[in-house]
């Protein structure tokens, strides 16, 4: 019988610590990301970033905002399950991953810092 007992408390433990668990993550991922506004800013501003799911640069710099690349204005260059580049970004004569496009058409090429998206869009960020 004691065995049994100690099983139930056992059980009941690794429950209790599995819903805390769960509970610190579902309240840690509907917090907002630090970058949230100034991902924003970056589609208010007219900047666009051209990418590919399958591309590791264009992930890295989906990785520098973390759970603010939900707000960045993203435009996937690839089809699902594929590597061939779809229509979007054939007419965009997107050469490369990833690619940011400025209004008034400039682009670079390759993985920018926060910073130098500051400064290509006036974006400020955040303290």
């Amino acid at each position: 019988m004691k065995n049994k007992q100690k099983n139930l408390l056992y059980w009941g433990i690794a429950v209790l610590v599995v819903v805390l668990i769960i509970g610190g993550l579902v309240l840690y991922s509907n917090q907002p990301g630090p970058l949230d506004q100034f991902a924003k800013c970056l589609k208010d501003k007219g900047a666009t970033f051209y990418g590919a799911y399958w591309c590791p640069a264009c992930n890295k710099q989906k990785t520098i905002f973390g759970r603010s690349t939900q707000y960045l204005p993203y435009a996937e260059c690839s089809n699902p399950g594929a590597r061939d580049q779809n229509e979007l970004c054939i007419a965009a004569k997107i050469e490369a991953y990833p690619t940011w496009e400025f209004e008034g058409g400039e682009r670079i090429t390759g993985v920018l810092s926060p910073e130098k998206l500051s400064e290509k869009t006036g974006c400020a960020l955040p303290q």
